[in-house]
C-alpha cells in the first residue's frame, strides 16, 4: 500500500561515494513508496556540473536550480558525508532565510550501512542538540516505513515556521573538501 500522507518535494543531499545506498533510499521511499517528490544533484555522474570557485554563485545555482521548489532537505549521512563541501554548500544553501528565501526544514538520516554513530557534517551539527530540544535540525537512523519517514518529514517541513529562529548559518563555507574522519582521505 502507498504512502497516505502529505507527499513533499525534498532535496536529497548526500556525498557521491554513497550513490548506490542514495538510489535504494530514493527507489524505496519516493518511486514505491510515495512519500516524497526528490530533487538529488549527483545522482549521476555530472555531481560537479556547477564549475566554479565563486561560492555564492554555486549556491545561488543550487538554490534556483534544485532548491527553489523544495521544502525540506534531508542529509543522508554515510561515512564522509560529514567532509564534502558540496555537502555544506547544499545544507547552507537550505538554510538561507531572508526576503528572497524561506528556508528549507533541515534532517539528516543515517544510512543503513552506517549503523546508529556517523559523523554529522559541520553545519547540521551546529543547528542540532541532543535530545532534539531548542534546535532547528533533526537526524535519525534509517527509518523503518514510510510512515515514520513521512513524519519526519513534515516534523522539518513544520520547523521552517516553528523553529526558523533557531537556524544557525554563519559558520564560513567550505572551500575544500575536507579530511574524511573514517577512512582518513580528502576525497
Amino acid at each position: 500500500m502507498a504512502y497516505q500522507g502529505v507527499k513533499r518535494k525534498v532535496f536529497i543531499s548526500h556525498y557521491k561515494g554513497d550513490k548506490d545506498e542514495v538510489e535504494a533510499f530514493i527507489d524505496e521511499f519516493a518511486s514505491r513508496q510515495g512519500v516524497f517528490t526528490p530533487y538529488v544533484l549527483g545522482a549521476n555522474e555530472n555531481y560537479d556540473f556547477i564549475d566554479s570557485t565563486n561560492t555564492d554563485y554555486v549556491m545561488t545555482q543550487i538554490r534556483q536550480k534544485y532548491l527553489q521548489d523544495t521544502t525540506v532537505t534531508i542529509v543522508l549521512v554515510g561515512s564522509c558525508t560529514h567532509s564534502r563541501r558540496y555537502v555544506d554548500w547544499e545544507i547552507k544553501s537550505s538554510l538561507r532565510q531572508g526576503e528572497k528565501y524561506t528556508p528549507n526544514g533541515l534532517m539528516g538520516i543515517i544510512l543503513s550501512s552506517m549503523g546508529q554513530n556517523v559523523y554529522l557534517p559541520p553545519r547540521l551539527e551546529a543547528n542540532w542538540v541532543e535530545g532534539h530540544v531548542n534546535c532547528y535540525a533533526r537526524y535519525w537512523i534509517y527509518p523503518s516505513s514510510a510512515e515514520t519517514l513521512g513524519g519526519l518529514i513534515e516534523d522539518a517541513y513544520s520547523a521552517r515556521t516553528t523553529r526558523a529562529n533557531l537556524i544557525n548559518n554563519s559558520q564560513d563555507m567550505m572551500k575544500y573538501n575536507a579530511r574524511c574522519n573514517v577512512c582518513g582521505v580528502t576525497h
